[in-house]
């Protein structure tokens, strides 16, 4: 008897966000386009699906959550998955805390309100190795990408 195993050609996001509305958001939007999705709703829980050993190649993380913060818990992911892709997905428009980010092994940030288009980019981005951070222009609402400050790839 042939045995067809269906596996997803898309690789699986995490998305850790304390607000149930963005996780179900982020989850239409990565499903619509073929992603398999998990979801945490701190990120206490996303470190430990992480430290589970579950498949995970991209993570949507958000800064500004109770108990174990953003920065923290990319730190976390970072030391149990060197290699793990991390976009943020913050409201905070803070250079210093941009910078804070990158530097601690954010692949990308992701300003909100998150629109599918720069969402997509960043993650199609992150799983191509364009390091980038996406702000806000200053003449409007459009979004521009610039270099990262941290000019290394991920071994």
């Amino acid at each position: 008897m042939l045995h067809i195993e269906v596996r997803s050609a898309k690789p699986t996001v995490l998305v850790v966000d304390d607000s149930p509305e963005l996780r179900r958001y982020f989850r239409v939007l990565l499903e619509s386009e073929g992603y398999p999705v998990l979801l945490a709703s701190d990120g206490i829980e996303g470190v430990q699906l992480v430290r589970m050993g579950t498949a995970v190649s991209v993570v949507l993380l958000d800064l500004q959550m109770p108990g174990m913060d953003g920065l923290q818990t990319l730190r976390c992911l970072h030391e149990l998955k060197p290699d793990l892709r991390v976009i943020i997905c913050s409201g905070v428009e803070d250079p210093n805390i941009i910078r804070d980010a990158l530097a601690a092994g954010a692949h990308t940030y992701l300003l909100k309100p998150i629109q599918r288009l720069y969402l997509s980019a960043a993650i199609h981005g992150c799983l191509s190795e364009d390091r980038s951070v996406i702000m806000p222009a200053q003449s409007g609402s459009r979004l521009i990408t610039m270099a990262s400050p941290v000019g290394c790839r991920p071994n």
